[in-house]
């Protein structure tokens, strides 16, 4: 563009698009020497053009300048251009058809060429004809959906004349359902002077250029005896109807057939009756180009040549096609460079073919059908079925009233080894969801009925939402790039995997049972490792029983001044500090108020409400000197009282306690309390008695409680201190809850016994403070720490952004040897790599962070000790796992889980794998339920044996005693505790809970596993859980997102779990944060959820019934 006063000009024209501008006035004068640069060959590169694949990816086509010129010689003769003509284009002129005729055709031939742009058309349909009107133009350069607009532009446009018209070139005439917008157009138009055989329909692509048009110029080429001598490999002509009478005199052949879409899916051609709801109809794309030659070959596997009632790819041979991709070597000579293959295997010839990427036949007369194209078809079990005969079948079912006709795409995803079909259309604003999902059942009955294909997704979108082309087109492969990224924002979605997905693995089948003792022979005979494993052996003098109380007296006599406990605020300050003789003073002044005043009688139970902190520890110890039983209770939640409440009321009731300490419940109102008259006789304890009663509420919903008596108390401590090294010199700090297993022994029980001093952290204050925890490590250099998995995670999510400003207060956690996870699960290893990862430049140690393992018969069986080794981490395949076996794999492989060693086996302890139907101990390498024998397991559960014991069956899961169980093989005569816990190796790698574990397709399944995954489906879900209902899994997934984007987690989801488990989710709930329950554990109450998702008590922001 040459202008001197373009620059003056562009200061004011500020919608000017962006151009390569050259100004002639400020170029330099060539020296008087120079000349022309040398003719450049005909082989090279002349223009290269963009072609967009089936996954969005641009490639870039090679086009030579003996290609170039060929291609226009070829279209100038077959369209019978002049330089006398005008040719009137609304194509885009950059690629195909648009460019072929109307920049390089037109220069070659000396055509007048008047665009259209695609503004104008929107505005004014006829636009293009009243152009042709205008200038009386000889050819008109179009799409079927320009017809289709005319046709509803004609009563507005009385003036229009097309009798100058000697062709309307179709630039997507091969598109079969062009047919019926050429048909009304030729109809409707031939009153305006319209010819009868001007609507020209053509075939090409960018790799081959032109295949095929159909001209009144065309006549029979040398290329149709070519394909004559094809009849040898017994190609048949298919005999199809025609639209007109044709003579082989005629200078022009049309044809078109009545074809079974069901047969097409099977790439067969079978003529079918007119007007059936099943049939395609097809038009022909002209003859091939002049000086081409077309084979079809199958567009899988080699290319070997296709019989005639076979649909294959076109490929074509001529002068005028690509050369390459552009810097894709590979990738071209499959493309370019294709030698069909006959019957027998061998290339027909030394001529290299090109794929057009068409789909089609060959018909009688030379003629060339194409049934679709290579990008928009879908291959779904076995069959093909193309994009826009879906759409023509979903926009049959009342299109106006729900969706915009132009505005809709069908593509498909890859899940669990298959294609999945997606339709996504936009929606006309005002429709309600009730008349949009019944639409969009008629939709899938109608594409089940017509194509026998069920569809995965169908999505709604708000108008104008899905991204368009240059001319306005649906932009297909980058919807399907938002569907795939979760960032689509449907409206209205309906998923139906169950109707499509038909690829699953059969299920799981029970096999035949095979005793135990053949099983335990078979690995004795295999020379496999029976599972067991037994930790250090305590001395028989520490195997002393004392208790608690004779403890603590001894102590405030050879160390009265010895701090205990020591508890901080949220500030960082010491807020109270107890020593054993304080401590043992404020329990006995306890203990005589609750005789005294309390009317308590010895042996009665005790509820303990208290915060964490040292009063919890002194009305324990108070308990203990008065003969009572003490339960510790978390208490309610001012701000949650509501669900709280009930939970402190229940326990209350359940564990018998005949008071409540402090006083915040009524608890004459109790049914199952009682007051015992008093007794004035002095209460000896015997190691057998209760020490105290553990109450916990389970994952799985249910309250549970355990009996500890006095010696399983002080041998759980004596065990402690042996495998932790605990000493009155030591310094330990805790941050957890103190009401139940692990953490109430480490907060009242072990200090005392031990005498180390305990730095007491409640997890609340850490909430309000996230760095007080680590702080007070750093400052105290306490070298063991123990904490639970909600500090640990408030840590990494608070602290992440303030490593580099607690460099700078100096916090270093290099004194750190052992840091210890109390838990009742398997290791979160993502959490603990995180974890160790984010605080490394702090000095801490990655081999210091460990887990332990505790449960309801034994609340410790592992810790990492002082001494132990560093806990190792395996790889298991989770498809073996769901079978209950257990295969070793390597880091990053496929499927692969990552378990982590849950510490080391506390002295005195000893577990055994068994299988928990058959009781048979299993091999090293199965998985199995952990069975543990040890002094500090539980006595029992506990229990109500009165008649009002039935008032708390649904929350309280009472066991008569403890669930104790003998092996069938091995070592039959001890009595083993079963825990409830999967387990495999040699180690204690536990897998999970078998209450938890869900039972889908005859596999075992676990919640976490499953969860882990949902997390990772979409970056927007912040958290979830999953639980069965009438054996359908519901996955409940917690987003922060708006509401307008929470559609896009429900693909998501369901396709990450179809493929990574092999699970269909049947419902799929989105809901806002802090939805899933989470205990003081920091575990999830997964019935919890499941009991509010039944009484519809979510709140949900969407619920997805998957179909």
């Amino acid at each position: 563009m040459c202008d001197k006063d373009l620059i003056a000009i562009r200061k004011y024209e500020v919608d000017w698009e962006l151009k390569l501008t050259v100004v002639d006035s400020l170029i330099s004068k060539p020296p008087k020497d120079w000349s022309l640069p040398p003719r450049v060959t005909d082989d090279s590169v002349a223009y290269i053009e963009y072609t967009t694949d089936k996954e969005g990816s641009v490639k870039g086509v090679c086009v030579t300048r003996q290609a170039l010129i060929s291609h226009c010689r070829s279209l100038t003769i077959a369209m019978n251009y002049s330089e006398s003509d005008t040719m009137v284009s609304v194509l885009d002129f950059k690629r195909e058809a648009g460019l072929w005729h109307s920049v390089l055709a037109s220069v070659f031939s000396g055509l007048r060429v008047i665009f259209v742009p695609y503004s104008l058309m929107k505005i004014n349909p006829a636009s293009w004809m009243l152009t042709v009107t205008k200038y009386q133009a000889k050819t008109a350069l179009v799409k079927s959906r320009d017809l289709h607009w005319a046709l509803l532009a004609t009563r507005d446009h009385k003036e229009i004349n097309l009798s100058s018209l000697r062709s309307i070139l179709v630039a997507d005439g091969a598109n079969p359902w062009s047919l019926s917008s050429c048909d009304q157009f030729s109809s409707i138009f031939q009153s305006r002077g319209l010819k009868p055989d001007a609507v020209c329909p053509c075939a090409g692509s960018s790799e081959t250029g032109t295949v095929s048009l159909r001209s009144t110029q065309m006549m029979k080429s040398w290329w149709i005896e070519i394909m004559r001598l094809y009849a040898s490999t017994k190609v048949l002509w298919l005999r199809l109807s025609r639209s007109r009478p044709c003579t082989d005199r005629s200078l022009h052949n049309s044809g078109r057939g009545v074809l079974s879409m069901s047969a097409l899916s099977y790439s067969v051609v079978r003529v079918d009756q007119e007007n059936s709801l099943t049939s395609l109809t097809l038009q022909d794309a002209g003859q091939v180009i002049t000086g081409g030659v077309v084979v079809v070959v199958k567009f899988s596997g080699p290319p070997r040549l296709c019989k005639a009632d076979e649909v294959g790819e076109i490929c074509l041979y001529a002068h005028s096609t690509g050369s390459a991709y552009w810097g894709l070597d590979g990738l071209s000579g499959s493309t370019f460079k294709v030698e069909p293959l006959g019957n027998d295997d061998k290339p027909l010839g030394p001529l290299p073919y090109v794929r057009s990427g068409l789909l089609g036949f060959l018909g009688p007369n030379g003629l060339i059908f194409v049934v679709g194209n290579r990008n928009s078809q879908m291959y779904v079990s076995g069959r093909q079925h193309g994009a826009d005969d879906l759409i023509a079948t979903a926009l049959a079912v009342e299109p106006m009233k729900f969706i915009y006709r132009g505005r809709i795409a069908v593509f498909a995803v890859n899940v669990l080894r298959d294609e999945r079909i997606c339709i996504v259309a936009e929606q006309k604003p005002g429709v309600s969801e009730e008349d949009s999902f019944g639409w969009m059942s008629r939709v899938l009955q109608a594409i089940d009925s017509i194509h026998q294909v069920g569809i995965y997704c169908l999505a709604l979108v708000p108008p104008n939402q899905l991204p368009k082309t240059p001319l306005g087109g649906i932009h297909v492969s980058e919807t399907r790039q938002r569907f795939i990224d979760g960032i689509l924002h449907p409206t209205t979605l309906l998923m139906c995997p169950h109707t499509c997905v038909i690829n699953l693995p059969k299920p799981r089948e029970q096999q035949s049972d095979v005793g135990p003792a053949a099983m335990f022979v078979g690995n004795i005979v295999q020379g496999v490792r029976i599972a067991a494993a037994k930790g250090r052996q305590i001395n028989a003098d520490d195997e002393k029983v004392t208790s608690l109380m004779e403890v603590l007296r001894q102590r405030s006599q050879t160390s009265p001044d010895h701090i205990l406990f020591t508890l901080m605020n949220s500030r960082g300050t010491e807020m109270e500090s107890i020593t054993c003789a304080q401590l043992l003073k404020r329990a006995e002044r306890i203990g005589s108020m609750l005789i005294d005043k309390g009317r308590l009688n010895p042996g009665e139970h005790v509820a303990l409400i208290f915060p964490p902190g040292i009063d919890l520890i002194a009305a324990f110890y108070g308990c203990q000197a008065a003969g009572l039983v003490p339960v510790c209770i978390r208490p309610p939640h001012p701000h949650n009282l509501q669900i709280t409440l009930p939970t402190v009321r229940m326990i209350v009731d359940v564990s018998k306690a005949v008071a409540a300490w402090p006083t915040i419940l009524d608890v004459d109102d109790l049914p199952s309390l009682g007051r015992k008259k008093w007794e004035s006789e002095c209460f000896e304890k015997k190691p057998t008695d209760v020490c105290y009663l553990d109450f916990s509420v389970s994952t799985t919903g249910h309250l549970a409680g355990i009996v500890i008596s006095i010696a399983g108390a002080t041998a759980l401590c004596r065990s402690l201190k042996v495998a932790c090294e605990l000493y009155p010199s030591r310094h330990i700090t805790l941050c957890l809850d103190p009401y139940c297993g692990l953490g109430l022994t480490l907060w009242c029980l072990s200090g005392v016994y031990s005498g180390h001093h305990s730095l007491l952290i409640p997890p609340a204050e850490v909430e309000q403070n996230a760095a007080l925890w680590l702080t007070a490590v750093s400052q105290r250099k306490v070298r063991d720490t123990f904490c639970s998995y909600g500090v640990m995670e408030l840590c990494v999510r608070e602290l992440a952004p303030q490593i580099s400003l607690l460099k700078e207060k100096n916090v270093s956690l290099s004194c750190v040897r052992t840091c210890v996870v109390v838990a009742e699960e398997r290791p979160r290893v993502a959490l603990c790599a995180a974890f160790s990862k984010l605080f490394a430049p702090l000095g801490l140690n990655s081999r210091a962070v460990s887990t332990s393992f505790g449960c309801r018969v034994n609340t410790a069986i592992c810790m990492q000790g002082a001494a132990s080794p560093d806990p190792a981490t395996v790889y298991v395949d989770a498809r073996a796992l769901r079978n209950d076996r257990v295969t070793l794999v390597e880091k990053g492989a496929p499927h692969s889980i990552a378990l982590m060693e849950s510490g080391k086996l506390l002295p005195g302890v000893e577990v055994v794998i068994a299988n928990p139907e058959t009781r048979g101990q299993c091999a090293d390498s199965h998985l199995g339920e952990i069975w543990v024998a040890c002094s500090h397991n539980a006595v029992g559960y506990f229990t109500l044996y009165d008649e009002e014991g039935s008032l708390h069956t649904d929350h309280f899961n009472a066991r008569h005693g403890l669930e104790t169980a003998r092996l069938t093989t091995g070592d039959t005569l001890k009595r083993f505790a079963r825990t409830g816990y999967l387990e495999l190796h040699d180690a204690v790698f536990v897998v999970g809970a078998l209450d938890e574990a869900l039972m889908l397709r005859g596999m075992r399944y676990h919640p976490v596993d499953i969860e882990a995954t949902v997390i990772r489906a979409h970056r927007k879900i912040s958290e979830c859980a999953v639980f069965t209902w009438t054996h359908l899994l519901v996955v409940v997934a917690e987003t922060e997102s708006a509401e307008s984007e929470a559609l896009d987690l429900v693909p998501a989801i369901t396709s990450t779990v179809l493929e990574e488990h092999h699970l269909i989710v049947g419902v799929v709930v989105i809901v806002d944060p802090g939805v899933v329950p989470i205990n003081s554990r920091g575990e999830k109450q997964r019935m919890h959820l499941r009991d509010a998702f039944l009484k519809d008590m979510l709140d949900p922001i969407y619920v997805a019934y998957n179909m």
